[in-house]
Protein backbone atom coordinates (compact mmCIF):
# COMPACT_ATOMS: atom_id res chain seq x y z
CA UNK A 1 0.00 0.00 0.00
CA UNK A 2 1.18 3.40 -0.57
CA UNK A 3 -0.13 6.25 1.57
CA UNK A 4 -0.50 9.79 0.90
CA UNK A 5 -0.91 12.54 3.41
CA UNK A 6 -1.48 16.08 1.78
CA UNK A 7 -1.38 19.93 3.20
CA UNK A 8 -1.56 23.19 2.49
CA UNK A 9 -4.84 23.76 1.77
CA UNK A 10 -7.33 26.98 2.78
CA UNK A 11 -8.70 30.27 2.43
CA UNK A 12 -7.45 32.72 0.11
CA UNK A 13 -8.69 35.97 -1.49
CA UNK A 14 -9.08 35.58 -5.34
CA UNK A 15 -5.38 36.54 -7.00
CA UNK A 16 -3.39 35.07 -4.27
CA UNK A 17 -1.30 31.52 -3.56
CA UNK A 18 -1.46 28.91 -1.89
CA UNK A 19 1.35 25.83 -1.62
CA UNK A 20 -0.31 21.68 -1.57
CA UNK A 21 2.06 19.76 -0.44
CA UNK A 22 1.51 15.44 -0.84
CA UNK A 23 4.07 13.04 0.77
CA UNK A 24 3.98 9.86 -0.59
CA UNK A 25 5.08 6.80 1.64
CA UNK A 26 4.96 2.94 1.05
CA UNK A 27 7.82 0.07 0.99
CA UNK A 28 8.38 -2.09 -2.14
CA UNK A 29 6.89 0.58 -4.24
CA UNK A 30 8.24 2.82 -7.16
CA UNK A 31 6.48 5.87 -7.67
CA UNK A 32 5.82 6.64 -11.08
CA UNK A 33 3.31 9.16 -11.14
CA UNK A 34 2.55 12.04 -8.98
CA UNK A 35 -0.28 14.41 -9.79
CA UNK A 36 -3.09 16.36 -8.33
CA UNK A 37 -6.47 16.67 -9.48
CA UNK A 38 -9.98 18.06 -7.94
CA UNK A 39 -13.39 18.00 -7.34
CA UNK A 40 -16.59 20.31 -6.80
CA UNK A 41 -19.96 18.97 -5.72
CA UNK A 42 -21.92 17.29 -8.79
CA UNK A 43 -18.53 17.33 -10.48
CA UNK A 44 -16.28 14.65 -11.82
CA UNK A 45 -12.78 14.62 -10.68
CA UNK A 46 -10.71 16.58 -13.06
CA UNK A 47 -7.13 17.00 -13.63
CA UNK A 48 -4.96 19.46 -12.41
CA UNK A 49 -1.70 18.52 -13.20
CA UNK A 50 0.24 15.94 -13.01
CA UNK A 51 4.57 15.06 -12.96
CA UNK A 52 5.60 11.87 -13.85
CA UNK A 53 9.40 10.37 -12.80
CA UNK A 54 11.76 12.08 -15.28
CA UNK A 55 9.69 15.55 -14.24
CA UNK A 56 7.80 15.83 -17.62
CA UNK A 57 4.85 18.14 -16.47
CA UNK A 58 1.44 18.12 -18.05
CA UNK A 59 -1.27 20.61 -16.97
CA UNK A 60 -5.05 21.75 -17.46
CA UNK A 61 -5.51 23.83 -20.02
CA UNK A 62 -7.32 26.22 -16.74
CA UNK A 63 -4.62 26.28 -14.60
CA UNK A 64 -1.32 26.23 -17.05
CA UNK A 65 0.73 29.51 -16.59
CA UNK A 66 -1.13 29.99 -12.83
CA UNK A 67 -0.06 26.29 -11.37
CA UNK A 68 3.69 24.87 -10.99
CA UNK A 69 3.86 21.25 -10.60
CA UNK A 70 7.45 19.89 -8.95
CA UNK A 71 8.52 16.75 -6.93
CA UNK A 72 10.80 15.45 -4.57
CA UNK A 73 12.03 11.92 -6.14
CA UNK A 74 14.15 11.17 -2.86
CA UNK A 75 11.23 12.11 -0.67
CA UNK A 76 8.42 11.08 -2.42
CA UNK A 77 6.83 14.23 -2.21
CA UNK A 78 4.69 16.24 -4.48
CA UNK A 79 4.03 19.84 -4.72
CA UNK A 80 1.64 22.57 -6.32
CA UNK A 81 2.31 25.97 -6.18
CA UNK A 82 -1.04 27.93 -6.98
CA UNK A 83 -0.52 31.64 -8.51
CA UNK A 84 -3.43 34.08 -8.83
CA UNK A 85 -5.81 31.94 -7.84
CA UNK A 86 -9.51 32.35 -9.23
CA UNK A 87 -12.90 31.90 -7.54
CA UNK A 88 -13.42 28.79 -10.22
CA UNK A 89 -10.32 27.12 -8.54
CA UNK A 90 -12.38 26.46 -5.61
CA UNK A 91 -12.75 22.69 -4.98
CA UNK A 92 -11.21 19.67 -2.95
CA UNK A 93 -7.79 19.01 -4.76
CA UNK A 94 -6.36 15.34 -4.22
CA UNK A 95 -3.34 13.83 -4.66
CA UNK A 96 -2.55 11.21 -6.69
CA UNK A 97 0.22 8.67 -7.38
CA UNK A 98 1.00 5.68 -9.67
CA UNK A 99 3.21 3.48 -8.35
CA UNK A 100 4.35 0.33 -9.34
CA UNK A 101 5.52 -3.23 -7.68
CA UNK A 102 7.46 -6.00 -9.46
CA UNK A 103 5.38 -5.19 -13.49
CA UNK A 104 2.28 -4.39 -11.76
CA UNK A 105 0.48 -0.69 -11.32
CA UNK A 106 -1.76 0.82 -9.26
CA UNK A 107 -3.60 4.37 -8.65
CA UNK A 108 -3.57 5.40 -5.16
CA UNK A 109 -5.68 8.42 -3.98
CA UNK A 110 -4.98 11.54 -0.98
CA UNK A 111 -7.94 12.13 1.12
CA UNK A 112 -8.35 15.75 0.02
CA UNK A 113 -7.55 19.24 0.87
CA UNK A 114 -9.88 21.86 0.56
CA UNK A 115 -8.92 25.07 -1.81
CA UNK A 116 -11.68 28.18 -1.32
CA UNK A 117 -10.86 31.22 -3.17
CA UNK A 118 -12.71 33.94 -2.14
CA UNK A 119 -13.89 37.05 -4.34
Amino acid sequence: QVQLVESGGGLVQAGGSLRLSCAASGSGFSINTLGWYRQVPGKQRELVAVIISDRSTSYSSSVKGRFTIARDNVENTVYLQMNNLKPEDTAVYYCYARARRYTTFYDYWGRGTQVTVSS
